[in-house]
C-alpha cells in the first residue's frame, strides 16, 4: 500500500467515523425515546438508499476521463474540505462553539417525546428522523469516498474504509446506548479537513494541466503546509480572541439546501476555486503552474475567516 492510498483510507476513516457518530446520536435518541423498530427501520432504509447511489453513481465516475474525473471531484472535494477546514479553525480558536453530542442527543430526545403519534406499528416520526438523519449524514460520506476512491481508482478501497469506520462507531455506540461524547470530534474534522482540501488542490490543478515537482509525494507537502497554516490559524484567532461575526441567514429551500450541500455555503469561495483552476490551466500551457491552487486555497481560506470572525473588545477597568 503506498503512501496516497495510506492517507486515502485514514480520511476517509476519520470523516466517516464524524458523519456516524453524528447520525447515530439522533438514531439512539429517538430509539430510546419512542421506538427502536421504527427508528432502525428508518436508519436501514437509509442505507439501502445509500448503498444504491453508490452501486449506481460509482462506477459512471469512473468511466470520465481521468484528468476530467480529478478536475471536478478534485474542486468539490476543495470545497468541502475548505468548509470543513474553516469551521474546525472557528471551533479550534474558540470562536465557534465545540458540537455537543450530549446536548444533541437531549435535543433530539426532548423533540421525540413532545412529538405527537399514535399506536401505529411503525411509529413514523421515529422512522423518519432516523432516515433523514442516516441520509444526510451518509450522503456526505458518500461523496468523500466516491471522490477520494474514484479519482486514485481505489474506490473499493475507500468504501472498505468507511464501512469499517460506521461499523466501529456503530458498535461502540448501541453497547454503550449513548452519544460517543467523548470522541474528540473537532480534532477529526481539523484532521479531514486538512486530508480533504489537500486531496482537492492536489487533485483539481493536476486535473486542469498543473504538473507537480516531485509528483505524488508533493501530495505529503501539500498536507503539511496546509495542517501547518491552519495551525497557525488557531492560535493567531486564539491569541486575538476572535468570536463569530454575525451573517445573513441563507435561503433554505430545497434547490438552495443541495447547492450548499455541494458547493458549501460561501460564494466567494466557490468563485476563487473557479478562478484558480481557471489560472491553473491557462498557466499549464506555458508553465507547471502547480503554485497557484495551494497558495490561493490558502488565501481564501485566510478570507472566509476574516468574514466570520472579530475580535473580542478588551474589557475596561
Amino acid at each position: 500500500m503506498s503512501g496516497v492510498d495510506v492517507t486515502l483510507t485514514v480520511s476517509v476513516f476519520l470523516a466517516s467515523a464524524v458523519e456516524a457518530v453524528e447520525a447515530l446520536t439522533v438514531v439512539l435518541a429517538v430509539g430510546s425515546t419512542r421506538s427502536w423498530r421504527s427508528s432502525l427501520l428508518g436508519a436501514g432504509a437509509a442505507l439501502l438508499g445509500l448503498s444504491l447511489a453508490v452501486a449506481v453513481f460509482g462506477p459512471a465516475l469512473t468511466r470520465l476521463p481521468l484528468d476530467l474525473l480529478r478536475a471536478i471531484v478534485g474542486t468539490f472535494l476543495l470545497l468541502f474540505g475548505l468548509q470543513w477546514l474553516r469551521k474546525a479553525i472557528l471551533r479550534g480558536c474558540g470562536a465557534m462553539a465545540l458540537h455537543d453530542e450530549i446536548g444533541a442527543f437531549k435535543r433530539q430526545a426532548e423533540l421525540a417525546r413532545s412529538s405527537a403519534g399514535g399506536r401505529e406499528r411503525i411509529d413514523r416520526y421515529s422512522f423518519t428522523v432516523s432516515l433523514k438523519a442516516v441520509l444526510l449524514e451518509g450522503l456526505e460520506v458518500i461523496v468523500i469516498v466516491i471522490g477520494l476512491g474514484a479519482s486514485q481508482g481505489r474506490v473499493g478501497l475507500a468504501a472498505l474504509a468507511a464501512g469499517a469506520s460506521v461499523l466501529l462507531v456503530c458498535a461502540s455506540g448501541f453497547a454503550l446506548k449513548a452519544p460517543l461524547a467523548r470522541v474528540p470530534e473537532n480534532l477529526m474534522k481539523l484532521a479531514v479537513g486538512v486530508m480533504l482540501s489537500s486531496f482537492g488542490i492536489f487533485w483539481s490543478a493536476e486535473g486542469v494541466g498543473a504538473t507537480w515537482p516531485i509528483g505524488e509525494a508533493f501530495l505529503l507537502v501539500i498536507i503539511a503546509l496546509v495542517l501547518a497554516w491552519s495551525l497557525l490559524a488557531i492560535r493567531v484567532l486564539r491569541a486575538r480572541k476572535a468570536r463569530m461575526r454575525a451573517l445573513g441567514s441563507a435561503a433554505t429551500g430545497v434547490l438552495a439546501e443541495t447547492v450548499r450541500f455541494f458547493l458549501g455555503d460561501d460564494r466567494a469561495t466557490v468563485l476563487g476555486v473557479l478562478t484558480m483552476l481557471g489560472a491553473t490551466a491557462a498557466l499549464a500551457t506555458v508553465s507547471a503552474g502547480w503554485y497557484v491552487v495551494p497558495l490561493g486555497s490558502l488565501a481564501l481560506l485566510s478570507l472566509a475567516l476574516s468574514r466570520r470572525v472579530e475580535p473580542l473588545a478588551r474589557s475596561r477597568k
